[in-house]
């Protein structure tokens, strides 16, 4: 079963679809409501309350007849849709193969946000035209729908554009490694931040909206983005231990970094699942990671946030979601 309501009447305009209510669909809501673009965003379950100038739908994306059903008349969907880390396997390829058949049904183009796993161990600077060499399972599941994706635009059958960006930080992103929501939630309340792997090593963060921007401007850029993968540019290119002490300040918090040891996940894992899967994945933080992006910024003069100010409405929007001021 389906809801839909508040339907907008400019939707024959340009209706931008949205696919999730998550970190990054939030942020693309907020940017298409601020352009003035008519907006239908789409979940799994109940929507709270009303937004003015978006249309909401509940249902089930991996059924091809529901996705269909949301996506027709869009000029543009973006598919932001994502599963609980233990879930991939059992979520993920239905949901992935019924957005795509609904879009090839309803002819609309289809922005989709992958990540960097299909990758692997990074050997340097991960580029679009790096080969797949998973090293996890997850690696290997995001891999195949990558592939799946591939064939489906270069069969003629959707119009596809692949995004990939490195690990999130940002408003309303709270499900990360490393900020998160544990990471606002120790440090507002004077506990020191954690890291997981190595925090003296080179690692990319990608600014939330940042994202949310790069997926809107391949989402109106020509033809010729189609059948790519592209990268967005990082706001951040340091240390993860560099980051933490900016945004521990930022928030007025406690000095300090405790890093989390792989066994100790582990054994979470035995109480929170999504906690237990993360191991897999600290080998991106056991080597210099770092994106390269050179391609979206050639193409689209696209540049990333600058950092103080990525910091800057982090800091604000954590302060207020987390219920209480930093003592700053």
């Amino acid at each position: 079963m389906h809801t839909c309501k508040s339907k907008d009447p400019r939707m024959e305009n340009g209706l931008h679809v949205v696919l999730g209510a998550g970190q990054i669909g939030t942020s693309l809501v907020e940017a298409l409501v601020a352009r003035g673009e008519p907006v239908r965003q789409v979940r799994k379950g109940a929507f709270g309350a009303a937004r003015a100038g978006v249309e909401t739908a509940s249902g089930d994306l991996s059924d091809p007849g529901f996705a269909a059903k949301v996506l027709a008349g869009a000029k543009v969907a973006y598919h932001c849709v994502n599963a609980p880390y233990h879930e991939w396997l059992a979520l993920l390829p239905a949901l992935q193969r019924g957005i795509v058949e609904g879009a090839a049904r309803a002819g609309t183009k289809l922005v989709v946000l992958d990540n960097l796993y299909p990758y692997g161990k990074p050997k340097g600077p991960l580029r679009e035209d790096t080969p797949p060499a998973p090293c996890s399972r997850k690696g290997e599941i995001r891999a195949k729908l990558a592939e799946e994706l591939s064939v489906a635009h270069a069969s003629g059958r959707a119009r596809i554009v692949i995004v990939r960006a490195s690990d999130f930080f940002g408003p309303h992103v709270t499900r990360t490694a490393v900020f998160g929501d544990r990471f606002y939630s120790r440090v507002l309340a004077g506990k020191n931040a954690e890291a997981i792997g190595d925090p003296d090593l080179v690692h990319d963060y990608a600014y939330g909206p940042d994202v949310a921007r790069a997926m809107l401007a391949l989402g109106g850029a020509g033809d010729d983005v189609l059948g790519q993968v592209w990268h967005v540019p990082s706001s951040w290119t340091g240390t993860t231990r560099e980051l933490v002490t900016k945004m521990v300040a930022a928030l007025g918090g406690k000095p300090g970094l405790s890093r989390l040891p792989a066994w100790l996940l582990h054994g979470l894992g035995v109480f929170i699942k999504e906690a237990g899967e993360v191991p897999e994945m600290i080998y991106q933080w056991e080597a210099p990671f770092t994106v390269d992006a050179s391609k979206i910024r050639a193409r689209l003069g696209f540049e990333a946030t600058p950092i103080d100010e990525a910091i800057r409405a982090t800091t604000a929007w954590a302060r207020g979601a987390y219920g209480r001021k930093a003592a700053a």
